[in-house]
């Protein structure tokens, strides 16, 4: 195109050419629908680049072009001006609040309530990038303009568009559509918590649309992350409002379909990225099935339970060696990523019951010393007196440390240690446990102390022989 070919100061010149093409117009009325869309769109491909294009990035240009977007006579007038202001608020941050300034966001929060997602789209950026450095009122908004009413409008039209089948079957422009509307819905509910109720009844459309998405290679991008991303800041706990039916959550006909889906997402998840990804990505999917277990009734809480805490079947190996999710999420927890750690930690403590001792037995006594460390809370007395005392508590089957089977532990199958390999080993384990103790992780004196004072301990023979 023409434009792609001028820069410096015959793209200057052409620009102030066509805004002033546009100005005129709204006074004389005499370009043709057609001739309108045209210079619009010539302005469009010009403002791609803002340098030499500053007739468009000024106050001037934002209320020429975003006047076009709210009263211009046709669908395809209003669309294509409103694309220019997206284009410029993406690309110059500084023209966020140029646009607040020219009073239309009201109208733009109006017409918000239509059924089409080029429409919807455009609007929803517009407002999504006006919630960055600028002084919009979203609270008027949402009282005055309906724009809660009118976004919430956007995602039940979007989720007739899911069919029970499974496979989606939006179009390019419906998904971009609606991932901008909950990009906006985040934003909004992020930045002003106490308007994030107002987007309370759009929670059962997002589960109805995630229950039916099929779960992409790289299942936290995408559509499905956006939607997991508002679903996270929503009040799933009904604390502040009652516009949904709390049944929504978990439906009569099939109770655990949407923490299974969740869930499900969670396992691919793990294995599609690593942690350092999972750091940003993640935690909403970790608060979202927090927040679902703590409101669920017994059946989905038992069956949350059954899928992200280690079985009786998973004390074959040492908790988190196995291919499980919860050995899995026990693994990560172990790297060096702090909002990863304590989401797992939160998710664990949580299907715990909220209890040390339920936490210790679940996990293992290794995982769990750090995760209670993390929080601030002591190990429970049970956990340190298990090796001494059999507690009641802890099934003496396990090994309380691994998690484990104590029947399933690797035996040694070795030569017997010579004398000296054995008192090095001892001495090693020595100095193990009184770091520990010192360091408060242990409260139980150490064994071998113990038994000297009891007098138990017993010279080895000089021979390495047995009998």
């Amino acid at each position: 195109m023409e434009s792609q070919a001028l820069n410096g100061a015959d793209k200057q010149r052409q620009v102030a050419q066509l805004m002033r093409r546009l100005e005129n117009d709204l006074e004389e009325k005499a370009l043709t629908t057609a001739q309108r869309v045209q210079i619009l769109l010539q302005v469009r491909q010009y403002g791609t680049q803002p340098s030499n294009a500053d007739p468009i990035y000024s106050r001037s240009g934002m209320n020429i072009l975003t006047k076009y977007g709210v009263d211009g006579e046709t669908a395809e007038v209003r669309r294509t001006a409103l694309r220019c202001v997206a284009n410029a608020l993406l690309l110059e941050p500084k023209m966020r609040q140029t646009f607040v300034d020219t009073g239309y966001s009201g109208k733009l929060a109006e017409n918000l309530k239509c059924d089409n997602s080029e429409d919807e789209m455009v609007l929803s950026r517009i407002l999504f990038l006006s919630t960055y450095d600028t002084t919009l009122d979203f609270e008027n908004l949402i009282n005055n303009n309906s724009l809660g009413n009118n976004i919430n409008h956007q995602i039940a039209r979007h989720s007739k568009q899911f069919p029970k089948a499974g496979r989606k079957t939006l179009s390019q422009m419906d998904e971009l559509a609606l991932t901008d509307t909950l990009k906006l819905v985040f934003n909004i509910s992020k930045l002003y918590p106490d308007l994030a109720v107002t987007f309370a009844p759009s929670i059962p459309y997002i589960l109805k649309m995630i229950s039916r998405m099929d779960i992409p290679s790289k299942p936290l991008d995408g559509l499905i992350g956006y939607m997991i991303y508002s679903l996270a800041m929503l009040d799933l706990e009904g604390k502040k409002t009652k516009h949904f039916e709390s049944g929504s959550l978990f439906p009569k006909l099939n109770q655990n379909c949407n923490v299974d889906k969740l869930i499900n997402i969670l396992d691919r998840a793990v294995s599609a990225y690593g942690p350092e990804e999972l750091e940003t990505k993640a935690i909403p999917l970790l608060h979202t099935l927090i927040i679902l277990y703590e409101v669920a009734p017994d059946g989905p809480r038992k069956y949350m339970q059954w899928l992200l805490l280690p079985e009786d079947n998973d004390r074959s190996l040492p908790i988190g060696y196995s291919d499980t999710l919860s050995s899995k999420l026990l693994r990560i927890s172990t790297s060096p990523y702090p909002k990863l750690k304590t989401a797992i930690s939160d998710l664990m403590f949580v299907l715990s019951g909220k209890n040390a001792e339920n936490l210790t037995k679940s996990i293992g006594y290794g995982f769990a010393a750090g995760f209670l460390a993390s929080r601030g809370m002591e190990i429970p007395q049970t956990a340190r007196e298990a090796f001494a005392t059999n507690a009641p508590e802890f099934d003496p089957e396990i090994n309380p440390i691994t998690g484990q089977r104590w029947s399933a532990e690797r035996r040694d199958s070795g030569s017997p240690m010579t004398k000296e390999e054995k008192e090095r080993e001892a001495e090693r384990l020595f100095v193990l446990f009184e770091r520990a103790r010192l360091n408060g992780i242990l409260n139980v004196e150490n064994p071998v102390t113990q038994a000297l004072h009891e007098g138990r301990l017993e010279e080895l023979p000089d021979s390495d022989d047995s009998e």
